[in-house]
């Protein structure tokens, strides 16, 4: 709760600049140092670039796996003491993968500053990959999985939206995976999948917040990471999907829900591209928050949903955005469909009004602010300016970008990938309900 609390406090939520020196070392470890001594804390950070796209479709669910694996223990810090380590020097961690990459972290005191750069290191270079770690991180793996998709109403959502969106493209497997590939993987292949993907040149360290001597903290992280052997470059297949020229209509049963959704979800460019950043503005307009278009007039007004959203999934290679809506009896999910197209059909063809894209440029102000309102939500975003987006200063310019998007662009990128004949129609059902619209 202290540490919570020192945190807090050192977010003032100013757009200020954000300040950071990087470098390489020469096993290729990409390193950003970033000086913020408004409280006594500080992040030890590293993001490696593999996610569950790196796997094999016979063995899904390694990236992930490794999440978890990698707190089990390292040759110097031995098995169940990771964490005890952590909290016993005040500190708190933690870890999270996507599709494009996993990210571990540490915040602790600033005085602690060695130890999570210690920490970090060994696990980079002395992980124990053994048969005891597996097994016991297979159980939780099965246990998250059973939580959050197999036992949760609507927990399959995004699995079956993603094998829709994506043929060919790994993007269409989900990144806990098959359960079934991770009882069948030997040791020997996590093992290998360590050795190929967690390797110094395929990573950034991010330390960030009070780092006192800028000096001593380049010594720490020469010591503890400059002799980490670099690891053979990897080498990453480029997967390209066929354009989506009509529309694709599914249906799923949950036995975990009593209420019918419907969804529509269109493929959509990298999270890199102009038109994404576009894309999430029109989420925006959409459905963010009471007064946005969906909200008022399907949910308030006319009373026809429970509930509508609308957010652009965007990843390094393809996005995928999604609307959605709950129907409110006696209005089913294709009066829902109706009124999506609507209100597309509206962005595609007339300007949003200027009071309404100051509110929109406004928001996004504020959204930029509070990301970096703190030093973990800095080093996060350092990290993946940097392994994603290949342009750290995009912590600084990012609101520039989103400044200058035009009300025409915004039509303009609606019409690109907004139609009926581009989307995937998921009528997501209880199990008895399948025949119903």
């Amino acid at each position: 709760m202290a540490l919570g609390a020192v945190l807090s406090l050192g977010g003032a939520a100013t757009a200020q600049k954000v300040n950071f020196e990087e470098y390489d070392l020469p096993n290729g470890l990409h390193v950003i140092l970033h000086n913020d001594n408004s409280a006594p804390v500080v992040v030890t950070s590293v993001m490696y670039h593999v996610g569950a796209k790196d796997e094999q479709p016979d063995r899904t669910g390694f990236a992930h796996f490794f999440e978890h694996l990698l707190f089990e223990g390292t040759e110097n810090i031995k098995r169940g003491e990771w964490f005890k380590i952590v909290t016993s020097n005040g500190g708190v961690n933690n870890a999270n993968t996507t599709d494009d990459r996993t990210y571990y972290f540490e915040v602790f005191p600033s005085n602690s500053l060695e130890l999570g750069l210690w920490m970090e290191s060994e696990r980079m270079l002395h992980p124990v990959i053994n048969q005891i770690g597996v097994d016991t991180q297979n159980e939780v793996v099965k246990e998250e999985k059973r939580l959050r998709y197999d036992n949760s109403p609507y927990g399959q959502l995004l699995p079956q939206v993603k094998k829709y969106m994506f043929k060919n493209h790994p993007y269409r497997w989900t990144t806990i995976g098959d359960m079934a590939h991770l009882d069948a993987a030997k040791l020997e292949e996590f093992q290998a999948f360590n050795k190929k993907f967690y390797i110094p040149n395929n990573a950034v360290l991010v330390v960030a917040g009070d780092l006192g001597n800028i000096d001593q903290t380049k010594k720490w992280v020469s010591q503890y990471f400059g002799s980490i052997p670099k690891g053979t470059p990897i080498t990453r297949q480029t997967y390209t999907e066929a354009p989506i020229n009509e529309t694709i209509n599914a249906t799923f049963e949950d036995p975990n829900i009593q209420l019918p959704m419907v969804v529509t979800a269109y493929r959509t460019p990298s999270m890199k591209t102009r038109d994404a950043r576009i894309l999430d503005m029109i989420s925006t307009i959409l459905s963010d928050g009471k007064s946005s278009r969906l909200y008022k007039k399907v949910v308030d007004d006319k009373k026809m949903a429970l509930q509508m959203a609308a957010f652009n999934y965007s990843q390094e290679d393809y996005g995928t955005y999604f609307i959605y809506g709950l129907p409110q009896s006696p209005f089913t999910m294709d009066d829902l469909v109706k009124e999506i197209d609507e209100e597309i059909t509206k962005l595609q063809t007339t300007l949003i009004s200027e009071s309404e894209f100051q509110k929109l440029q406004n928001k996004y102000e504020n959204q930029y602010v509070n990301a970096n309102s703190g030093v973990e939500g800095v080093a996060d975003n350092l990290a993946t300016f940097y392994l994603l987006y290949k342009d750290v200063n995009l912590i600084n310019t990012e609101l520039d970008l989103y400044r200058s998007i035009t009300r025409e662009e915004i039509r303009e990128v609606a019409k690109k990938y907004l139609n009926p004949n581009q989307r995937l129609i998921l009528r997501y059902v209880p199990a008895q309900e399948k025949a119903q619209n």
